[in-house]
């Protein structure tokens, strides 16, 4: 977990699915969250019912994006099934997850 205490985090809540019919729409508003962002986007993931390839892509994308900024982008309250995918896939260490304590 990477600790961000010193950083005024911008926070976007995602809610629904995330999937080949939304990320463009996602994609356009988290790049502008970023532009908004000083260090720090916070996404947000405990409404979000469900993430396919596509979404999980779109998140990869937007998070090099963020470095390229030389931003972070991490998540939060993550869902058992965004927990599970991103294990699955392999790509937690991709991100920075925050929890509540």
């Amino acid at each position: 977990m990477t600790v961000l205490a010193t950083m005024t985090p911008t926070v976007l809540h995602l809610s629904g699915d995330i999937d080949i019919s939304t990320t463009a729409g996602l994609r356009r508003r988290i790049l502008a969250a970023l532009d908004e962002s000083v260090e720090v986007l916070v996404v947000d993931m405990g409404a979000v019912t469900f993430c396919d390839a596509a979404g999980l892509g779109m998140l990869l994308h937007t998070q090099r994006q963020a470095e390229a900024r030389g931003m972070t982008l991490a998540l939060t309250r993550l869902t058992p099934q965004m927990t599970r995918l991103l294990d699955i896939t392999e790509l937690g260490d991709r991100f920075p997850i925050l929890t509540d304590s």
